[in-house]
């Protein structure tokens, strides 16, 4: 049985866990206001240096950084490390968002503006708030819960439609065939939906997209509508 005690301590610990949260909202909206045009990178954290995958994401990361985009990641191996480290060659800012874990997640030497963060949510407002743009590398889990998150929050007008691009078309053709058979094709989700994904295999498209996108919308800012 909990006795009185342990409630009062489970209390206590609860309201410092609220203030530790706020904390990392403050710190990243204070290391990051300034994070502008901004471009935000997923991808699995397990591809090796040694992979096509990881230059092609690093080839990414340079080109964006010379169109003067700052790149964001969430700071970890693989993917994320390939896009910092492109963006780090290019001289833009290359923000790293790590995730503090158990295992696997450790920061890349390569994120010029390094973050960590106890909480996946927090982190994960962070990744949005400050995008003009999403790239969806190929990943596991953690790459499928951020696409969908930010595609949610498109959905129901929390951010404005920004370009969200899939690179590499063998990873995404059968998710995006199941999205537009099955889920559309029950209405759980409409057309306009589906029309905000792209998928390409090409790096100089990759940059197009976004730089006509940027060209022709003129946002240098913040991700969240009316900045919340």
């Amino acid at each position: 049985m909990v006795n009185n005690y342990e409630i009062n301590e489970l209390g206590k610990e609860e309201s410092w866990r609220m203030f530790r949260i706020i904390g990392e909202f403050v710190e990243g909206f204070d290391k990051l206001s300034g994070v502008r045009p901004a471009v935000t990178i997923y991808g699995s954290a397990r591809v090796k240096p040694d992979e096509n995958l990881y230059s092609l994401t690093e080839e990414i990361g340079y080109r964006l950084g010379q169109e003067g985009f700052s790149v964001i990641t969430g700071g970890g191996p693989g993917l994320m490390e390939a896009a910092n480290k492109g963006a780090a060659r290019a001289g833009v800012t290359s923000v790293g968002l790590n995730i503090l874990l158990p295992m696997e997640q450790q920061p890349n030497k390569y994120a010029t503006k390094s973050l960590s963060f106890n909480h996946f949510f927090t982190r994960k407002v962070m990744l949005v708030k400050y995008a003009t743009a999403f790239i969806i590398m190929p990943g596991g889990l953690g790459t499928l819960d951020e696409l969908t998150e930010v595609l949610t929050l498109m959905q129901t007008e929390k951010i404005r439609p920004f370009p969200v691009i899939l690179f590499g078309s063998d990873f995404w053709n059968g998710f995006l065939d199941w999205l537009r058979g099955m889920v559309m094709g029950r209405e759980y989700i409409s057309k306009i939906d589906c029309d905000l994904l792209r998928v390409t295999d090409s790096v100089d498209e990759v940059i197009e997209i976004i730089r006509k996108w940027h060209q022709e919308h003129k946002l240098i800012g913040q991700g969240l509508v009316n900045g919340h």
